[in-house]
């Protein structure tokens, strides 16, 4: 096994915080309308206000650039063994406690809940613990990263 199974366990503090902006969900609203267009209100304020959001409300899935971004702390550890180039992104799972919505202050709390081999791979289970910067739980995020084993 090339990931080392001792990281269980292992949180990493909230990292930085990151900035919701309405540009950004709108653009990431755009890129996974899958050809389609995207729900208003996740471009349009006055859309998000009329259905009760203080703000553009970010796509369920908008998550994942908060997870991913924290998940990249774990890559860069030298003492997790995690050669990003045998890095595949085998799940996601989203547990929403509240919308995201442009103006949030985010940041994440990186858990790294297991490691186990298959078939030659290693599959490393994370879960993001995302909240405000004042620590109102926003989401919770956990990912399957399967490295791959040598060929």
């Amino acid at each position: 096994m090339a990931v080392d199974a001792a990281i269980v366990g292992r949180t990493y503090p909230p990292d930085d915080v990151y900035e919701v902006g309405r540009e950004v969900l709108r653009e990431f609203a755009e890129a996974t309308a899958a050809g389609g267009r995207p729900h208003p209100a996740h471009t349009d304020v006055e859309a998000a206000r009329e259905l009760g959001h203080p703000d553009v409300v970010a796509p369920p899935t908008f998550a994942v650039v908060v997870a991913q971004r924290s998940d990249a702390r774990l890559i860069a550890d030298p003492a997790a063994g995690i050669d990003f180039s045998r890095v595949v992104h085998g799940e996601q799972r989203f547990t929403h406690h509240r919308p995201i919505v442009a103006g949030d202050r985010l940041v994440a709390t990186l858990h790294v809940d297991s490691v186990r081999s298959m078939a030659g791979n290693d599959l490393v289970t994370t879960r993001n613990e995302i909240a405000t910067e004042a620590g109102e739980p926003v989401c919770t995020a956990v990912s399957l990263l399967v490295v791959r084993g040598a060929a």
